[in-house]
């Protein structure tokens, strides 16, 4: 690339990462002016036990906490109004979000709300949100969305068959504290799906036209810490150091693609998965190879590189064959570890195609895709996936 041209990168949100960083919950609470959190989550969290730990680590440090359990998969505008009032009925001065995306964007959303008037549908896009938020600190409990350290939130709107992305660096988290413990209980299947998410980051982030050398070393390095652990992280889940390989890969890939946005994945990702509501890392799993197929032609330097962060022995291929072999990394990995890999098991058409495409042509990732794109390629894209 080169490096002449001119970029920026900003990272507003401050990274505590470390094993049982958790019990020094309150330290950071405390350093916001905190002293009573909101906790925004979801059940399963609180079946699982992990709630309880935070919000242990709280009471410890004398800071009091309600909590907001109801957080969707896909997380609604009603759960953030609720979280809303909830948080100024109860005299709560800081936002404590424990989860994956959907809780860690309903904290960016809520955050939001608190100082912005309106709904949160007014601030759709990039760059609307006028105030910061209200203090917050992030604790992702998967390794995927990399949500902690992004500015954006996605909500949807069920009722009204809605969904859109809030971008602001005004509602990132203040604090995110990362902590493998806290994906140790992790099921396999979901590390599987939200690791190839982080790897659809940085890799999308990687290949773009938009890539930049700062978001480039840090997409790199996330290539290289999933290709090595995420197979250990799937089949030996107590294994604390891939977890732990796992959830600084999440939060670095998360930081490159905040400047450069995504490509084709996740531009099909949003209007696939809400039509056919798809888990978002379900989507992503499925279309990653399509994409990187489609894409291998247009920047064969990178997916060579890739393969090189795979620990593929490549010097003495081409370019194009070390591209190819690239591509195939990444495909053996997602069959590997049993991700999803059919759009029509989840109830996709072909007579849906076709309209999918002409949604996501839409999206902000289609221009900095690497490969020219029309509609017909979107559709050949998932086509593949049926």
């Amino acid at each position: 690339m080169n490096y002449h041209r001119p970029f920026s990168f900003e990272m507003p949100t401050k990274i505590e990462f470390g094993i049982g960083l958790t019990r020094r919950l309150g330290e950071f609470v405390e350093s916001l002016g905190g002293s009573k959190a909101l906790v925004i989550t979801d059940p399963g969290l609180i079946a699982a036990g992990v709630v309880e730990r935070v919000t242990s680590a709280l009471s410890q440090h004398g800071i009091e906490h309600v909590v907001f359990s109801e957080v969707e998969s896909e997380p609604d505008a009603r759960g953030v109004e609720a979280s809303v009032e909830l948080f100024r009925e109860s005299g709560c001065d800081v936002i404590v979000a424990v989860g994956g995306g959907s809780a860690l964007d309903t904290g960016k959303a809520v955050s939001a709300m608190l100082t912005n008037p309106g709904h949160i549908r007014d601030y759709a896009g990039l760059g609307v949100v006028k105030k910061h938020g209200a203090p917050f600190v992030a604790i992702p409990t998967t390794a995927g969305t990399g949500s902690e350290a992004t500015i954006w939130s996605v909500i949807s709107e069920k009722d009204k068959g809605l969904k859109y992305g809030v971008g602001s660096p005004l509602i990132v988290p203040d604090v995110a504290l990362c902590d493998p413990e806290l994906t140790v209980s992790l099921p396999p299947r979901i590390t599987a799906v939200t690791g190839i998410d982080a790897l659809g980051h940085a890799l999308e982030s990687y290949v773009n036209k938009a890539t930049q050398p700062v978001s480039e070393a840090l997409s790199e390095k996330a290539i290289m810490l999933i290709g090595r652990s995420l197979r250990t992280a799937v089949f030996a889940g107590d294994t604390v150091t891939a977890r732990a390989d796992m959830l600084l890969a999440s939060s670095l890939a998360a930081m490159a693609f905040n400047p450069t946005r995504l490509g084709l994945a996740h531009a099909l990702a949003m209007p696939v998965g809400s039509q056919a509501k798809i888990p978002h890392a379900d989507v992503i799993s499925i279309l990653l190879p399509p994409v990187m197929r489609f894409n291998v032609v247009a920047n064969q330097e990178k997916f060579a590189r890739i393969a090189e962060l795979f620990g593929e022995q490549v010097n003495h291929l081409s370019l194009h064959d070390a591209a190819e072999i690239g591509v195939r990394s990444v495909e053996r990995l997602i069959r590997d570890v049993g991700a999803p890999d059919s759009l029509s098991d989840y109830g996709v058409r072909e007579e849906d195609l076709e309209a999918l495409a002409e949604e996501a042509l839409q999206s902000g990732n289609v221009p900095v895709n690497p490969r020219v794109t029309t509609a017909q390629d979107l559709v050949a894209i998932m086509r593949e996936c049926l």
